[in-house]
């Protein structure tokens, strides 16, 4: 009888976690590590795609489970033109779409990993990595040492873990995307319980969000192209801006009030082109640059990579080879349909006219919503082996919940 195997999770974040509940079902012997102490707040939209819960149907991580969980069930977009479209998704068929605050999603994603019989350690970060033929040995920033077949690093784009064992230089990668947010309390207006979002001319191709998180509460932010017309350093004077603008503060009300901080934070997008493995070590979600480069969004992709490097540990004898040749089967042709997409969307002209197209009938504005929340891959249409009957008719998540 062959002995277990060992896999040692670096960051318990949607893809850590998933990659953890994923090796346990295979029988995968799982110890997570993550620098934090949760719960713990982590900057993001807060929004669920349609792929996204699928996924975490599959790994059983339940609405139930977050307390602030919020089914959303259509979206409220403005064009750079003026126009306002209402897009619902299909009623009666499932979930496609979601809003939870990260706190409790990583949570709860954690808490499943742990009933599945994965081990955690909090609060300390990893120092050192040694890698053999046969295995690796991580340091802990306590100086206590693991052992594992494979190392999973879900440790974020400024992955400590990619810097020990790839040297990377001191020169800080800063990602693709930037995007601002805070939450607002006492929303009064619309905003309170739809689903915003606002293509505004002067930040194209980024755009502005309100996603509704319960009892008048929401997640506000907006996101721009790092390198484009408009610098990271100008973006607070945006912020301010943004709450003038009449069809943003008309959403939104009066008599809101701030909450905390609004915290800004980078978007890795460039899974094409980043080392995906060294030796025995994967790299998952954020480390792995695997956030969809038209949205932004990159839970669900964090969540699809942590399970595929699971998947990769626990059935094939090269780990490394096979995680990468499935991430570039499921993840490379839609990057570089997004990347296209986006090129026509940084362009008022070019966004102007593709809202006016999906807002020609009901069929188009549904179906191109449940598109935008990935129900279906970006590329489905160029990557062939990927086609079904059933394509954008197939149920939600959480059908008959």
């Amino acid at each position: 009888m062959s002995p277990t195997k060992k896999v040692l999770v670096i960051g318990c974040g949607p893809a850590g976690s998933a990659a953890a509940i994923t090796a346990r079902k295979h029988g995968v012997e799982v110890t997570i590590v993550d620098k934090a102490v949760f719960p713990r707040d982590k900057c993001c939209g807060d929004g669920l795609t349609t792929s996204a819960l699928r996924l975490l149907q599959q790994l059983d991580v339940r609405p139930s489970s977050m307390p602030s969980w919020r089914e959303i069930d259509s979206a409220q977009l403005r064009a750079p033109d003026g126009r306002n479209i209402t897009m619902p998704f299909p009623e009666g068929i499932g979930l496609f779409a979601a809003v939870v605050p990260r706190t409790e999603l990583d949570i709860a994603m954690r808490d499943r990993a742990i009933a599945e019989g994965a081990k955690v350690i909090e609060g300390l970060s990893i120092t050192g990595v040694d890698q053999s033929e046969d295995g690796v040995v991580a340091t802990l920033s306590d100086g206590s040492q693991l052992n594992a077949d494979y190392l999973i690093a879900a440790d974020g784009m400024w992955s400590p873990t990619r810097k020990i064992v790839c040297g990377e230089s001191a020169s800080p990668y800063l990602g693709e995307w930037h995007a601002f947010r805070q939450y607002l309390d006492a929303v009064s207006g619309p905003a309170r319980d739809q689903l915003f979002v606002w293509f505004e001319p002067d930040l194209l191709p980024g755009y502005v969000w309100s996603f509704p998180v319960g009892d008048g509460k929401v997640n506000f932010g907006y996101g721009i192209l790092r390198g484009g017309k408009i610098a990271v350093g100008d973006m607070g004077a945006i912020w301010t801006d943004l709450f003038q603008r009449p069809h943003i503060s008309s959403a939104l009300g009066s008599g809101y009030t701030p909450l905390d901080r609004r915290t800004a934070w980078p978007i890795p997008a460039m899974i094409d082109k980043v080392e995906l493995t060294k030796g025995r070590v994967l790299f998952v979600g954020d480390a792995a640059c695997a956030t969809d480069p038209m949205t932004g969004e990159g839970i669900g992709q964090a969540i699809l990579t942590g399970m595929l490097a699971a998947e990769a540990v626990a059935e094939h004898v090269d780990a490394a080879s096979s995680y990468a040749k499935s991430v570039r089967a499921e993840l490379v042709a839609d990057h570089k349909m997004s990347v296209f997409l986006g090129r026509i969307l940084g362009r008022v002209r070019g966004t102007n006219l593709a809202l006016r197209i999906v807002d020609l009938n009901s069929w188009t504005r549904r179906n191109f919503l449940r598109w935008m929340f990935e129900d279906e891959p970006r590329a489905i249409v160029l990557t062939p082996r990927r086609w079904h009957r059933n394509f954008l008719k197939r149920p939600g998540a959480h059908l008959g919940k």
